[in-house]
């Protein structure tokens, strides 16, 4: 396990997740949603480097953070259902045309992806 590799990997989902306040905070919902996924997904990919796992898909880290962290009960199936609303929701910040979000339902992404954050930072710190 690189000590180094999860410091970065949470450092790079820290400032993800502050580039998605800031636009949040703008009123560009749509990118916010964006950086609230990649912040989540930095953070699995921190966690999983305490297992020296990763993938080269986003559908492999979700695989790979359910199997090893979600199913053993080392992080709560509330994080494994906020990763797989993110990944749906940034799918359409994306991807369709006329998808608008508003600041409600983005404002709840938000408290998710802290919390998530947050769990993600308790059990690395437990790992390492």
């Amino acid at each position: 396990m690189s000590r180094k590799l999860i410091e970065r990997r949470i450092e790079k989902a820290e400032s993800t997740f502050m580039e998605g306040l800031r636009l949040f905070e703008m009123g560009y919902y749509n990118g916010a949603v964006n950086r609230f996924y990649y912040a989540a997904f930095h953070g699995m990919r921190a966690v999983l480097a305490t297992k020296e796992l990763d993938s080269s898909k986003h559908s492999g880290v979700i695989s790979l953070f359910n199997r090893y962290f979600i199913k053993p009960g080392l992080i709560s199936k509330r994080a494994s259902k906020t990763v797989t609303k993110l990944f749906s929701e940034r799918s359409h910040a994306d991807y369709d045309d006329f998808k608008v979000f508003h600041r409600a339902e983005v404002e709840k992404l938000k408290e998710d992806v802290r919390e998530f954050l947050k769990e993600i930072k308790d059990v690395i710190s437990e790992q390492i």
